[in-house]
């Protein structure tokens, strides 16, 4: 009866659970065309679409000088010589007037660290330039798109004549493109093989099919390797091969001028007429026309923000501003831009990291400029007679025997004087004056004899030079070896 009392004079508390609920709505993809779908999925094939624009005028035309140069570079010829040989099987690579050795692995690595410190401070400037605009790659895949163009047509023909079942018209074009595709990566593979291999004699042994098993080896592999990545690997090279599309975003920051789209004035996309008030219709500058995606060569959305995918190759810059002319809307929904300066706020030109990119890119090019200034080009190897460090002469002498590898690295054939230094007194046996021919090693066996009594120990250092003396110049090297006694 308590428990009865005590409960009826509790106040009941009914709690209300109230569920909620959070508002679902079903969105389109963008740029999907009321598909339901991605308009490009992983694998798919893109097409892309053929478009002229400031940009891409600016991309051709650097194209074009950089093809031009590849082709025209290994054909130079400078005092004599191919201008650039990496001749490796001889171990020089020859850059005009600069001939480098495996003993100039230094000089090697300080032009390595200039380029890569060139490419940090690019990126950190102006984004990844380089993918859209000078990136083999890229070149080449546009070069096998043009041939696609010429051959199959706009990319709707391209994509309507896949859709086609096997017909004689469909093999015909199929059969002309890939035929141009191999012949130019042939070419393409015979080029690039002129920067180690000779090129005229490269060329006149490709056409009287007199080339050794390794070169055609080379000749096929670089064919192939150009046939699969221009011709059907190719954005998925830039996405999924590439390191620098892994590691740029290190070196992005938000002032580093990127292609971008302007969400604050485009959103809310759709289409309308030229005519019809979009503000009206609620509407932003962006009629969803789907150019940008078209003309991007790696078929990517840009309207969807900044993606790894993106090269800045500025294509949908040039399709979004003629869209935007024939609207009479202002030009620069997408446009190459900082993200301080998309969200209004000021944009820094000159920060602290690009400054530590710029310093360091200076301190890297005078050290390589050093390097090239102070290189010296003669190299001296010295080899004793191993089977026997010292011998006595007939006179009572201490003789050792050497043999001096002298390396003329230079492009001259040049004349040298020999001595050697450190112990008084000291007779020569051998030639003193050799004339070494240009980029080539001169073997000499020489020995040194001394009187034992100006020998205060049992080994004794000694340094040879080789000095220049025709014709004139200040090449002059030095390099220590020892000289024994007889115990």
């Amino acid at each position: 009866m308590r428990a009865n009392d005590q409960s009826s004079s509790t106040p009941k508390t009914n709690k209300v659970v109230v569920e909620q609920h959070i508002p679902i709505k079903n969105i389109k993809i963008h740029g999907s065309k009321n598909t339901g779908k991605e308009r490009y999925k992983p694998g798919d094939q893109i097409y892309v679409r053929k478009f002229s624009g400031l940009f891409q005028k600016l991309r051709q035309r650097m194209n074009l000088v950089y093809f031009a140069f590849f082709i025209m570079l290994p054909w130079l010829q400078f005092n004599g010589h191919q201008a650039v040989l990496f001749d490796i099987g001889e171990q020089r690579f020859t850059l005009w007037s600069l001939t480098l050795w495996p003993q100039d692995l230094t000089l090697l690595a300080w032009f390595s660290i200039f380029g890569a410190f060139l490419l940090f401070f690019v990126t950190t400037f102006l984004g990844r330039v380089w993918c859209g605009y000078m990136c083999p790659q890229t070149v080449w895949t546009f070069i096998f798109i043009w041939f696609e163009e010429k051959i199959e047509g706009t990319a709707n023909q391209r994509r309507k004549l896949d859709e086609q079942k096997n017909n004689l018209n469909k093999v015909i074009r199929k059969t002309l493109k890939h035929a141009a595709w191999l012949l130019f990566s042939l070419f393409t593979a015979m080029t690039f093989a002129g920067y180690f291999s000779p090129m005229q004699d490269l060329f006149i042994d490709v056409f009287t099919l007199d080339t050794s098993l390794m070169m055609a080896g080379i000749l096929v592999f670089f064919t192939f390797a150009t046939y699969g990545n221009a011709g059907w690997m190719r954005e998925t090279v830039c996405l999924h091969m590439c390191p620098y599309a892994r590691f740029q975003s290190a070196m992005f920051d938000k002032d580093t001028l990127t292609v971008s789209y302007d969400a604050k004035r485009g959103e809310s996309r759709g289409p309308r007429g030229r005519k019809d008030d979009q503000k009206a219709m609620g509407l932003g500058d962006c009629i969803d026309c789907n150019l940008c995606v078209e003309v991007c060569p790696t078929g990517i959305d840009i309207r969807n923000g900044l993606q790894y995918e993106c090269i800045n190759c500025g294509a949908c810059v040039d399709a979004c501003s003629e869209v935007m002319s024939k609207m009479n809307y202002a030009q620069g929904l997408i446009r190459y831009t900082t993200e301080h300066e998309l969200q209004g706020k000021k944009v820094h030109l000159v920060r602290s990291k690009l400054i530590g990119y710029g310093v360091l890119l200076v301190i890297m090019s005078s050290m390589l400029v050093l390097e090239i200034v102070n290189r010296v080009p003669l190299s001296l190897d010295i080899t004793r007679d191993r089977t026997e460090l010292a011998r006595e002469k007939f006179n009572g002498e201490i003789e050792n025997v050497y043999t001096l590898k002298i390396l003329n690295m230079s492009q001259t054939d040049n004349t040298y004087k020999l001595s050697v230094k450190g112990i008084d007194n000291t007779q020569w046996h051998g030639k003193q004056e050799v004339t070494v021919e240009a980029a080539t090693v001169y073997t000499l066996p020489i020995s040194i004899s001394v009187d034992p009594y100006e020998l205060e120990k049992y080994m004794s250092n000694i340094t040879f030079t080789v000095e220049q003396i025709a014709p004139q110049g200040e090449a002059k090297i030095e390099q220590e070896s020892r000289f024994f006694n007889k115990r």
